[in-house]
């Protein structure tokens, strides 16, 4: 895997950041996720979210997403809200608002899922991927979001 160096992760385009976490096991993906990048990483992902955002797409919603991202050598998960609402996109690293979703996954499982490397179904059915809430939402959100596909 090449590295992915934080200090550079914001020069990083969605696409070559896909070619890295493509490149990379799930062990290394884990290991870089519990490692001392890894709030760096979730915070240059979750600034990017209001960019990607696809408001031709959103049409009317309006939703709260609580992300709950695992995998931190504390055993405590990361958490972050999306908020969509009237054609715009804000993140925030501390959640407030109720959620229409909340989704749950490990650390290398998140990156897979951005970079498009690992199908969102798939992780649903085996368990390493939870959402409660709007299901419908949840189905949805890849096409919120500019995001690499894989």
């Amino acid at each position: 895997m090449t590295t992915i160096d934080p200090a550079e992760f914001a020069s990083v385009d969605p696409a070559r950041f896909a070619e890295l976490v493509k490149g990379a096991s799930r062990d290394q993906l884990a290991e870089l996720m519990a490692g001392p990048d890894r709030s760096k990483i979730l915070d240059e992902i979750f600034r990017r979210f209001p960019t990607q955002f696809r408001a031709d797409r959103a049409g009317n919603a309006n939703a709260v997403i609580h992300w709950h991202i695992g995998g931190r050598p504390d055993g405590v998960d990361d958490h972050f809200e999306v908020v969509v609402a009237d054609g715009q996109c804000t993140i925030s690293g501390t959640p407030a608002a109720e959620p229409s979703l909340t989704v749950t996954l490990g650390g290398a499982e998140f990156l897979q899922l951005l970079s498009g490397s690992a199908n969102p179904m798939m992780l649903f059915m085996t368990g390493k991927l939870k959402a409660k809430g709007d299901l419908a939402l949840a189905a949805n959100l890849a096409n919120l979001f500019d995001l690499p596909k894989g």
